[in-house]
C-alpha cells in the first residue's frame, strides 16, 4: 500500500534544501549581471533580470532533478514534460493568456480606468520579455505544479492539492512591490488556473504556455507584472488606482482579473471532466 504520508513530506524536506542552493545560484546570477547590491533602488536592465532569472531556473532544475532522481527514484521528464498530442494545448494556453488580457485592456480603456498615451516599439525590449517570461514560467511551473502539486496529489485530495499549492504560490508572490491581501487573493486564484489543467493530466506544458502568456501580455498592454513595471510596448497612465484596474500592482491586482481567472477556471475544469467521461464512454463502448 502507497504511504500518503510521503507526498507532503517531500515538500516539506524540499524547502531547505531549495532556499540554499538556489540562493547560492542567484548570488552568483547577480554577480555575473552586476547587480549593485548597496543601491536598494537600483533598477534592473531586461538583461540583468534575465541572467538572474536564468540562473534561478538552474538552481531549480539541479534542486528538483536531485529530489527526482534521489526522493521520488523517477525520472525528471514525469514532472510533465512528456511533449506527444501537448501543442494543441500549449497553443490554447498562449491564446488563453492573450485573450484575457486583451478583453481587460479593452474594457479598462472602454470604461476610462485607464487612458493611452504613446506606443513603445522596441523589437529588442520584446525579444527579452519573451524569454524573460519564457525563463520565468517554466522555472515556477516546474517547482510549484511539477513537483509541489504533483507530490501533494499523493497525499490529498487533489482539489486540495491544488489549493494548497496555490496558497505557497501566493506566499512566493507575498514580497512582491505593491502586493495587498485583494492581490494575494488574485495571485492564489491564478494558482489554482495554472494548476487546474495538471491534476488532470499531470502535464506542464499547458500552464508553462499560460503563465507564459500571462505575464507577457500584461507587459504588452502596459500593465505592471504582479507588481513590478518592466517594458511596456503600450504606455498608459490611471487617474486614481482602483479595483477595477489594479492600480499599482496591474490586471493581477483588479475584479477583472478575478472574474477572467473564475470563468477560466470552471471552463478548464468543465472541459476535462467532459474529456474524461468522453473516454470512459469510448473504452466501454469498445469492450461490448
Amino acid at each position: 500500500m502507497e504511504n500518503k504520508n510521503k507526498g507532503w513530506q517531500r515538500v516539506l524536506l524540499l524547502i531547505i534544501p531549495y532556499a540554499f542552493i538556489v540562493g547560492i545560484f542567484q548570488f552568483i546570477g547577480a554577480l555575473i549581471a552586476q547587480v549593485n547590491f548597496m543601491d536598494i533602488n537600483y533598477q534592473k536592465t531586461s538583461e540583468q533580470e534575465i541572467i538572474m532569472s536564468f540562473f534561478l531556473l538552474l538552481g531549480t532544475f539541479l534542486v528538483i532533478w536531485l529530489f527526482m532522481k534521489k526522493v521520488d527514484n523517477e525520472k525528471f521528464i514525469n514532472l510533465g514534460f512528456q511533449i506527444k498530442n501537448r501543442v494543441n494545448e500549449f497553443l490554447v494556453g498562449i491564446m488563453i493568456g492573450g485573450i484575457i488580457m486583451s478583453l481587460g485592456y479593452l474594457l479598462l480603456i472602454l470604461l476610462k480606468e485607464i487612458h493611452f498615451q504613446k506606443i513603445i516599439f522596441d523589437i529588442k525590449e520584446i525579444l527579452l520579455s519573451i524569454i524573460l517570461y519564457f525563463i520565468v514560467a517554466v522555472m515556477e511551473e516546474v517547482l510549484l505544479r511539477g513537483y509541489i502539486l504533483r507530490n501533494l496529489m499523493i497525499s490529498f485530495n487533489k482539489y486540495v492539492a491544488l489549493i494548497i499549492s496555490s496558497i505557497i504560490f501566493a506566499v512566493m508572490h507575498g514580497f512582491n512591490p505593491n502586493i495587498d491581501l485583494f492581490s494575494m487573493t488574485n495571485i492564489l486564484l491564478a494558482g489554482i488556473l495554472l494548476g487546474i489543467s495538471y491534476i488532470h493530466t499531470k502535464n506542464l506544458w499547458f500552464p508553462i504556455a499560460l503563465h507564459l502568456s500571462w505575464n507577457l501580455f500584461q507587459t504588452i498592454f502596459g500593465f505592471n507584472v504582479s507588481g513590478q513595471d518592466f517594458y511596456s510596448l503600450i504606455e498608459f497612465n490611471i487617474n486614481e488606482n482602483t479595483l477595477l484596474n489594479g492600480g499599482d500592482f496591474g490586471f493581477e491586482g483588479s475584479i477583472l482579473s478575478i472574474i477572467a481567472m473564475l470563468i477560466a477556471i470552471v471552463g478548464i475544469e468543465i472541459y476535462y471532466r467532459r474529456k474524461k467521461l468522453t473516454t470512459t464512454a469510448q473504452n466501454i463502448y469498445a469492450k461490448i
